[in-house]
């Protein structure tokens, strides 16, 4: 039973990653396309990216402290025979990764805030669909366990 409601509270915390891993580089494609005349609509966006941040933060945490609790959660036994399973040695790689997009954004928004954002709003565009990629490998390796 608290193998259940910890996978509950994990899916809570991922979806709810995920929807700040999507929104957040779309404010930026946003910010790139900011007229450097219209200080009034790049100040909104970079507060609005700001909160997200600070918001995907707990999120994050949630998502790494639940997924270890799932694994860990029916003793060490069962730990060692979840980390045989290969399929989630790729998932976590890819958590790995996102968890350091994540963090990137967090970079890409530095620099909007100092005035050094080089890239384009082609670039961001590009740029935001890595985490939509990375949800369809993670749930399809989650629910077809292929190796």
């Amino acid at each position: 039973m608290l193998y259940l409601w910890l996978k509950a509270i994990h899916v809570f915390f991922v979806v709810s990653w995920f929807a700040g891993l999507f929104y957040l580089p779309r404010i930026f494609v946003n910010l790139a396309m900011v007229p450097a005349d219209s200080v009034a609509e790049r100040q909104r966006l970079l507060l609005m990216s700001g909160k997200l941040k600070r918001f995907m933060l707990p999120l994050v945490i949630g998502t790494w402290v639940f997924g270890i609790a799932l694994i860990v959660s029916n003793g060490m036994e069962a730990a060692a025979f979840w980390f045989t399973q290969g399929w989630l040695h790729v998932k976590l790689l890819i958590v790995v990764l996102l968890t350091g997009y994540d963090l990137y954004c967090g970079r890409l928004l530095r620099d909007f805030e100092q005035n050094r954002n080089t890239r384009s709003h082609v670039w961001f565009r590009v740029f935001n669909e890595i985490p939509a990629l990375a949800l369809l490998f993670v749930v399809i390796l989650v629910i077809t366990k292929p190796f």
